[in-house]
């Protein structure tokens, strides 16, 4: 517990000062940084050698903290995040308060309610939402374990969280789904 302490105080500092660092998250490993810093998103992209048109997850630390970034959440939205069995990423619309270099076109955005308990507690401590996209470069494999990220990623980043780097569960990337203004729901990625 008192690692995991330290390393969130470690990971909210770098944040802070408009870092990117590499971390765990509750699917693969991930990129993220502050998600309402401009810059530091658009490093992301450049980490990711990823076009600016193509948008990222970001991931929140509950519903009360995705109501300041979602103009309308749907109703009945937090059981409808508690139901899932596995991660799962909700594409809405009506982004708001967020770089437009995270919105798509038509407003809207790729949102994870986070369970992980690292990111869970970081976006508490700093009471903002992380940018999240998986940790290699655009259109290589996500590394589903620390092992897995390649050192040039490793290299780009401003800092490496030490948490669970010695796990070796593989993880997958998230369901995602979207939820459209009348509330239907279609399966972007099973």
């Amino acid at each position: 517990m008192k690692h995991l302490l330290k390393e969130i105080q470690a990971a909210e500092e770098e944040l802070l000062i408009g870092n990117v660092i590499l971390y765990p998250t509750d699917t693969v490993w991930g990129i993220g940084c502050d998600a309402e810093n401009a810059a530091a998103v658009k490093k992301i992209f450049k980490i990711k050698e990823r076009e600016e048109s193509k948008s990222m997850i970001v991931l929140m630390s509950d519903v009360a903290m995705l109501r300041r970034y979602i103009e309308h959440v749907p109703d009945d939205f937090e059981k409808l995040v508690e139901s899932q069995e596995r991660p799962t990423t909700f594409v809405l619309s009506g982004a708001q308060n967020l770089p437009k270099e995270l919105v798509a076109e038509d407003g809207s955005i790729g949102v994870r309610i986070a369970k992980d308990e690292f990111c869970h507690r970081l976006m508490q401590q700093i009471g903002r939402p992380l940018v999240s996209t998986s940790a290699n470069v655009s259109g290589e494999p996500s590394p589903r374990t620390f092992a897995e990220v390649s050192d040039s990623i490793k290299e780009r980043v401003d800092y490496v969280v030490q948490w669970r780097q010695d796990e070796d569960v593989e993880s997958r990337p998230s369901r995602i789904i979207k939820i459209d203004e009348s509330g239907r729901q279609t399966v972007i990625r099973e």
